[in-house]
Formats: structure tokens, C-alpha cells, sequence
């Protein structure tokens, strides 16, 4: 067996494959999820997430490649269990087990005492709820009682599969500030989520998928960049300021249905000066840009040449 060599619980993954048969679920996919910052790991439904979280978690072996946390491989960690916190289904509870009993049987199987249950309970606001039968909670409930479960052994890692699904507007606000805590000690946190605006709120780092493949890797702030903002005004002659932004050299153009003129790769100010220019009265003007899910679709929708070559996209790595 071999400890863990980083503090923080580094999860690293080099040229990761799985093939089920004639099927390559995941293709030469490496990232890194890095301690102090929260990772969201996003593709479209069937892009092998879950596949590459299993195969981080040993649950699923890899055809090539390999996954470590903290330096080793997730099969050769001394005590796994308290190393690493997984929520990878919120169904594995007996209906009938009290949530306090469902953790205290999870304690007793790593060596933590009984007290740890309530701690834990407490930390994700089901204290109330510790005695009740598992069988009657909602979704919500059974996704905190997972991370729950996760928590038990305080781990340096989080590895977390749609841990939002279910939860309630204030359940997911919660999630985000715990998620950005946990990192912010010092410690990992790699979680996958189809509520791109939540990610967009939670994550400081993102690992986009498509067919198996990275499409891009990176900040967000980076991902925002790397898309061309346009600016859309509202003016008393569009045609007169179109022809002035055009001498400046401005030519990607176009009149929305609502009568504004939207210019592309310009920012506020350039348009404001060429409508002084013009001498055309400005209404309204504001800066668009993508936000996350448009980025998404435009990351994972753009065909299957995006899918095959990640060099497509000016952000990809």
C-alpha cells in the first residue's frame, strides 16, 4: 500500500481510456483537479463523466492510461476511505436505517466513533432529520445524506457526481458555499453538473468533455475571453452608425429583429465614438457576452469536428 505524497489530495489523470467493447467511452482524456480550487467537470449526457469518475475512484479499470490522488493510484491509498469522499449515486441507503444509523454503520467500518454521525449530520443541516427512516426522504435529503457519508473521514478529497441534483434553491446555495470552502482550506474538490449556471457560480476551474475527449480546459474567466463579445445599441439611425463603424473598420454587422444594431468585436466605447462621430443619438447600448452554457453548446454542439479535434476552439487545449 502506499500513503498519498501531496497535501490536498491532487487528483491527476494522464491519457485516460476506457473501451466497452467497439465503444471508446473516454479517449486520451488527462486533467488535473488541483487542492485549493474547485474543479467542475462538465459534458453532455453520455461524454463519459461518469466513466472518468470511476475510473479516478478504481470502480471502473481504465483499457489505457492512469488516474492518481495525491500521488497514487486510488487502489494503492493506504486508507481510501478516509482519503477520499465520493458521491457517485444518491440511492445506496436502506429504507428503512435512520440516516444516524446509515453513517454510524458507515463509522464503525473506518474506525471513526459513533459522534462523528452527528457531526456530520449537522454539517449538512439534516441534525433534524437524524432519526427518521432514509425511505422517506426526498431527493434533496438523500443527496445531503451522501455527502454526508462522504464527510465522515474529514478527507482531503472530494470527488462528486451531480451532487446538486434534487436539491432546493436554498439546498443548492448551500452546496456552492460548502464546495467553495472545503477548497478554500487547502483541500480538492472535483464534482460534475449539468446546472451550468450553478458551476458558473461554483468553480473556479473547468474540464469540458465531448464524446469522451477534453474540449477545453481552463478558468472561466479565460473560456469568456476567448469568445468575441459584441455590443448591441439601440440608436436613432442604425444605417448612418453602420456605415461609420464599417470606416472604422468594424464590419461584422448585423440588425436584429427589434431594430438594434448588434457589432461584433468592439467594445462600448468604440461604438459610442463612432456614434458621436456619426452624429446619430444613442438609446441604449450594452456589451454581450456568452455566458456558460452558451459557451457550453458552443464547446460541445459544434459537431463532431470539435468532438475530434480539441484544437478547434481558440480556448482548447
Amino acid at each position: 500500500m502506499q500513503a498519498t505524497d501531496e497535501r490536498g489530495g491532487r487528483i491527476t489523470a494522464h491519457a485516460l481510456t476506457k473501451r466497452f467493447g467497439s465503444v471508446e467511452a473516454v479517449s486520451d482524456l488527462s486533467f488535473t483537479a488541483s487542492p485549493g480550487v474547485v474543479t467542475g467537470f462538465l459534458g453532455p449526457n453520455g461524454s463519459g463523466k461518469t466513466t472518468t469518475l470511476r475510473m479516478v475512484l478504481g470502480l471502473v479499470a481504465p483499457t489505457a492510461g492512469e488516474a492518481r490522488i495525491g500521488g497514487a493510484r486510488f487502489c494503492d491509498l493506504e486508507q481510501p476511505a478516509r482519503a477520499v469522499g465520493a458521491v457517485l449515486d444518491a440511492q445506496g441507503f436502506h429504507p428503512g436505517r435512520a440516516a444516524r444509523a446509515h453513517l454510524r454503520a458507515h463509522a464503525a467500518a473506518i474506525g471513526l466513533p459513533d459522534g462523528r454521525a452527528d457531526e456530520v449530520l449537522e454539517l449538512v443541516g439534516l441534525t433534524d432529520a437524524a432519526r427518521r427512516p432514509v425511505g422517506g426522504f426526498s431527493l434533496g435529503m438523500r443527496q445531503r445524506l451522501s455527502l454526508a457519508t462522504a464527510l465522515l473521514a474529514d478527507p482531503q478529497t472530494l470527488v462528486l457526481d451531480e451532487p446538486g441534483n434534487g436539491l432546493d434553491p436554498a439546498g443548492v446555495a448551500w452546496l456552492r458555499s460548502f464546495l467553495r470552502g472545503f477548497a478554500g482550506s487547502g483541500r480538492t474538490v472535483l464534482f460534475s453538473s449539468h446546472l451550468l449556471a450553478e458551476v458558473e457560480q461554483t468553480a473556479d476551474h473547468l474540464v469540458v468533455i465531448s464524446h469522451g475527449r477534453s474540449v477545453y480546459q481552463g478558468g472561466l474567466d479565460q473560456l469568456r475571453a476567448s469568445s468575441r463579445s459584441r455590443v448591441l445599441v439601440r440608436c436613432a439611425s442604425p444605417a448612418r452608425l453602420a456605415e461609420e463603424l464599417a470606416r472604422g473598420g468594424l464590419l461584422e454587422l448585423d440588425t436584429l429583429p427589434d431594430g438594434r444594431l448588434a457589432v461584433g468585436g468592439a467594445d462600448p466605447v468604440k461604438v459610442g465614438d463612432a456614434a458621436l462621430a456619426a452624429g446619430v443619438a444613442v438609446y441604449g447600448l450594452v456589451e454581450e457576452r456568452a455566458d456558460l452554457e452558451q459557451l457550453f453548446f458552443q464547446l460541445t454542439g459544434a459537431g463532431s469536428a470539435a468532438a475530434q479535434d480539441p484544437g478547434v476552439h481558440p480556448a482548447a487545449r
